[in-house]
């Protein structure tokens, strides 16, 4: 059996879970994330515990289990607490700001970037070069930093562009530092 799949997830309060024709969904103070389970994979709701169950030991069917409890997992902690990303961008001039439900950046283009935000996500801009992209769905979350990060990749060799915070860039030489 999953290692993973067996874990029982607990639901804080102020939580509400329902699952309805296969349709798991958690409801909480920062939204509501839906989640379709996979055929032959159950959600349990005892008090404020959940437990995801599979019908059968197919290999299928335990690929799919820990999969499922970590999707559904997910969700919960994304109505409780929420997901955020960070990001960076690095360059003379490059800057970002916030007006209604877009994110406007100058990325050193000869003209401005306008990324329309999805419903469900918030991107707040600290100091015009840290941007902040949170929600309570896990792979929106990740998407839309994924998507901004890819309007300007950071530069190999200068190291400018949008990257993730936590993320390492190593410099390659240039020209002049490869004899």
């Amino acid at each position: 059996m999953s290692r993973i799949g067996r874990k029982v997830i607990s639901v804080p309060s102020g939580v509400k879970v329902r699952i309805e024709d296969g349709v798991f969904t958690a409801e909480g103070p920062k939204g509501r994330v839906s989640q379709t389970l996979a055929a032959g994979i159950g959600v349990e709701a005892n008090d404020n515990e959940l437990q995801v169950t599979r019908q059968d030991d197919e290999r299928h069917s335990r690929a799919l289990h820990g999969l499922m409890r970590a999707l559904v997992a997910n969700a919960v902690q994304g109505v409780s607490q929420g997901f955020t990303r960070n990001l960076d961008i690095v360059g003379v001039g490059f800057r970002a700001e916030v007006k209604g439900r877009e994110l406007h950046m100058a990325l050193g283009y000869s003209h401005p970037v306008v990324y329309p935000l999805p419903k469900g996500v918030d991107v707040a801009v600290e100091k015009n070069t840290r941007l902040t992209v949170s929600g309570a769905d896990r792979q929106q979350v990740g998407q839309v930093a994924a998507e901004i990060r890819g309007l300007r990749p950071p530069d190999p060799y200068k190291g400018k562009g949008v990257r993730y915070s936590d993320e390492k860039l190593k410099l390659k030489v240039g020209k002049a530092g490869g004899k």
